[in-house]
């Protein structure tokens, strides 16, 4: 039985393996995320923490990785005041808050790098669960992007891009 008992901490390179191994699962199945499923661990690193990307990890009090999410600019230059994230929680530890634990604190966080608003530019509108978390949070659907998104069981699904203002 897993702890409900958890603390969200930036991600040290020692980390990655583990987290990897909480990734690897949500982009292979090809049903969330627009990666190729055979990514590598390599590749994945560079998507999820390098460049200017700060990541972060939900761990237990034992030190296991329960989810994790990145925070980085939406775009460069003069949209770089907008930010985009991206959230995954280990298949066991579903259920527990720690995706909206991790959205809230990501919000805080974008508050004190100087973000203005936050913005997920490519949410699945199969993921019905994170749809309806995003709204419970605060996000709006702003944009539908008719079959953007080759889901490998539904066909070509919509995408939605969601928008919240982190200024009150």
């Amino acid at each position: 039985m897993l702890s409900s008992t958890f603390q969200i901490r930036e991600l040290f390179n020692a980390d990655w393996p583990a987290t990897w191994a909480v990734i690897e699962p949500a982009f292979r199945s090809g049903t969330t995320f627009p990666h190729p499923q055979d990514i590598t661990s390599e590749a994945g690193y560079e998507i999820w923490a390098a460049g200017s990307a700060k990541a972060y990890v939900a761990e237990d009090e034992s030190g296991g990785i329960l989810g994790t999410y990145y925070l980085k600019p939406n775009q460069p230059g003069r949209g770089s005041h907008v930010c985009n994230c991206a959230y995954i929680v280990s298949s066991a530890a579903r259920g527990m808050g720690i995706a909206s634990k991790m959205c809230e604190h990501s919000q805080r966080e974008a508050l004190q790098e100087g973000y203005r608003s936050m913005q997920f530019n490519f949410v699945v509108s199969t993921n019905t669960g994170a749809v309806r978390l995003w709204q419970k949070l605060g996000f709006e659907i702003v944009g539908t992007l008719p079959e953007a998104f080759d889901h490998p069981e539904n066909g070509y699904v919509d995408v939605y891009v969601m928008h919240k203002s982190l200024l009150g």
